[in-house]
């Protein structure tokens, strides 16, 4: 269960950097544009040039490396860096009505969305403080800055932009988060409630009908005189109880919800009850991430199909069963050691076709063929991962 939770802030703090580094980017980058044009254009300090040249380097570098380097992006004395960074091009330059003022609320971006609201409230009144503090230590506040209302209520603009700031943004990253837990709440109800729907309808209608016509040829099993006619019936009972079996088996699958668990855990547990039929040794290896409720149940339901399929018509001693994500790419396996693929389809068998109908739903590509070497079967699997990079 610690495991689930902790993949599931992994990928909520993935889906984050995916949504508010555009922001820092975006903004950092034309903060640094007009810093630089200010700097050009106004004779600010006796460096102008120096400053402009290290604000064009800095920009794309400190980019680069919270990009790169994962764990700094999530690191608290990493985003103090950056706002003392910034601060000491603010003090550099001798003023507090800065070049660098707007290059200085960028650095708010990523503690502002990534701590819980009342930290990044504390984080924006800390910023306000050590830009008060720049301000007095730049000795540009006039002693009559407290009776000067203009120069009072820029002073005060400078001071409380941050607090607003941290405070909008961490406020607007908490709404999303909300969104998003309850689109997937109902996301995860209406799948529940459509497949129990058609669980009772498989259930009531359909394998009631296939168990009538069943009872109804077991009567006439009796009459069948000669050899072909006994054949074809044997045949057609032979396939009326495979689809009871298969229909059983949907209608169990059906109504076992995956209530938000890993898609890789369920695997597990249907590998283990696989397993102990004793047909073959199944072996589940990887992780993958936490998926939204339509696409994890879309995912399981092929893996299953696949398993179950190599488990009952492959004649196999071994399944391996392979789980990886990227950034971009979400990729699983399932390999056996059996007889292949037949040359044509199993009469009645529509496994093959709800497997392509399920990954065409959710944008995957299926492929389904002989396995490495020329042996046995592989089903792979591949989507793009919710929320990766295009």
């Amino acid at each position: 269960m610690n495991g689930g939770r902790r993949r599931e802030r992994i990928a909520l703090r993935t889906l984050r950097a995916h949504r508010w580094f555009a922001l820092l980017t975006m903004t950092r980058v034309l903060g640094a544009a007009l810093a630089i044009v200010l700097l050009l254009a106004h004779r600010v300090t006796h460096a102008d040039p120096l400053l402009a040249v290290i604000t064009a380097v800095w920009t794309p570098l400190s980019l680069w490396t919270l990009r790169r380097t994962e764990d700094w992006e999530w690191a608290p004395a990493v985003w103090a860096a950056d706002g003392l960074a910034a601060l000491g091009l603010v003090l550099s330059g001798g003023d507090w009505r800065s070049p660098f003022y707007v290059f200085t609320l960028t650095t708010l971006v990523l503690p502002a969305t990534s701590l819980p609201w009342r930290a990044a409230f504390a984080w924006g009144l800390g910023s306000s403080a050590l830009y008060g503090a720049v301000a007095w230590l730049t000795e540009k506040l006039p002693a009559d800055t407290l009776s000067n209302t203009i120069r009072l209520e820029t002073l005060a603009t400078h001071l409380f932009v941050p607090v607003i700031v941290t405070t909008t943004l961490a406020y607007s990253s908490l709404l999303l988060d909300r969104l998003r837990v309850a689109r997937s709440h109902s996301e995860r109800l209406a799948l529940q409630a459509e497949r129990q729907r058609i669980a009772w309808e498989l259930h009531d209608s359909a394998k009631q009908r296939v168990h009538a016509a069943h009872l109804m040829l077991s009567a006439l099993d009796a009459d069948a005189g000669d050899t072909h006619n006994r054949a074809l019936l044997d045949g057609a009972l032979a396939e009326l109880r495979n689809a009871t079996a298969d229909m059983e088996t949907s209608v169990a699958e059906l109504r076992t919800p995956l209530d938000g668990r890993p898609v890789d855990e369920l695997l597990r547990e249907r590998a283990d009850e696989l397993s102990r039929t004793g047909v073959a040794r199944i072996d589940v290896r990887g992780r993958l991430p936490s998926l939204p409720p339509l696409v994890a149940a879309h995912t399981y339901r092929i893996a299953a199909e696949a398993l179950t399929n190599a488990v009952r018509h492959a004649g196999c001693t071994a399944i391996e069963v392979t789980l990886a994500a990227s950034p971009d790419m979400i990729r699983l396996t399932i390999a056996d050691d059996g007889v292949g693929m037949p040359a044509e389809p199993r009469p009645g068998g529509h496994g093959l076709r709800s497997m392509h109908g399920r990954a065409e739903t959710i944008g995957a590509d299926l492929r389904i063929g002989p396995g490495p070497g020329g042996h046995g079967t592989s089903v792979a699997l591949a989507l793009p991962t919710p929320g990766g990079s295009p």
